[in-house]
């Protein structure tokens, strides 16, 4: 009687961690399973199909775990064949079952890491728009270089618009991440790494660091805003006419570290700076 309690009881705590988790999901905000941009529907799209596919494997061994374990229990009276050897069909299962589901993980794998590749150019009607981000000690800088403009922890863009981000770093390695439009890319200083994002509808969306760089990176965040058009020209516009000018001795003054920074807005007085900060850790003879 105590191995059938065992068993109902292990039962019913599976369950109700699978229903746990179910209801803490649809009860809060998961940001890479509520995407607002083409880059983003894709990969969630991939990550359901993958755990789709690996769930053909996994629920059927939790399922014979509880049968193997209550079947072949103490006080059970199971038949024991120590000298069973071979099965031709549980061979075929065991094996076949998994290899098919590797063969097609890997197709999908092949396909989506060349149509998702983070340096390959959206298709779209609408010129797209480059924006530089470097990664400080604790926060983030965008550059609009077609523009004139910079900004620190917010970043704006139009809607529908395909986004070119030109990524760096002067700081430690960090991570360029909006959960709800694209997967991260690394930041690393003397170097320029692409991503290409694209928002299907206007709304704010939260950036954030994405790779582990000290004390104060819970702080080193920005909000992403998608907006029309028209709204975005107006903004521009607004922020050009900012009393700041981000020169390069200005910037010098932005990079000592600073964590949960409010957002800045500066006028760009030139369109290289993106290529100053990369120049920094270049030999001299290669400037």
């Amino acid at each position: 009687m105590k191995t059938k309690f065992k068993a109902i009881l292990l039962i019913l705590l599976f369950v109700a961690a699978a229903a746990l988790t179910m209801w803490y999901i649809s009860g809060h905000n998961v940001p890479v399973m509520e995407p607002k941009g083409m880059i983003g529907v894709k990969e969630r799209d991939l990550i359901i199909t993958a755990a789709l596919l690996m769930l053909i494997v996994v629920i059927p061994v939790y399922i014979l775990t509880l049968v193997f374990a209550w079947k072949y229990r103490a006080d059970g009276k199971a038949k024991h064949t120590p000298d069973w050897e071979h099965n031709n069909i549980a061979e075929c299962c065991w094996w076949g079952v998994p290899l098919v589901i590797i063969i097609i993980l890997a197709v999908i794998t092949w396909k989506s890491s060349h149509e998702l590749n983070p340096f390959r150019p959206i298709e779209n009607d609408k010129k797209p728009i480059t924006i530089q981000a470097v990664a400080l000690q604790w926060k983030w800088l965008f550059i609009y270089p077609e523009h004139g403009i910079a900004t620190v922890s917010i970043v704006q863009f139009p809607e529908k618009t395909p986004l070119n981000f030109e990524i760096t770093a002067d700081a430690p390695m960090n991570s360029f991440w909006i959960p709800q439009l694209g997967g991260q890319i690394y930041a690393m200083p003397a170097m320029t790494a692409k991503l290409h994002l694209i928002a299907n509808e206007t709304g704010t969306f939260r950036g954030r660091s994405a790779n582990l760089s000290g004390h104060g990176f819970a702080g080193m965040e920005f909000k992403a805003i998608a907006m029309s058009q028209a709204d975005f020209d107006q903004w521009v516009q607004q922020v050009k006419q900012s009393p700041k000018q981000l020169s390069f001795d200005e910037y010098e003054k932005l990079v000592e570290p600073t964590s949960y920074v409010p957002p800045e807005y500066y006028s760009l007085p030139r369109s290289d700076l993106f290529h100053q900060i990369i120049d920094k850790y270049s030999p001299p003879s290669q400037r």
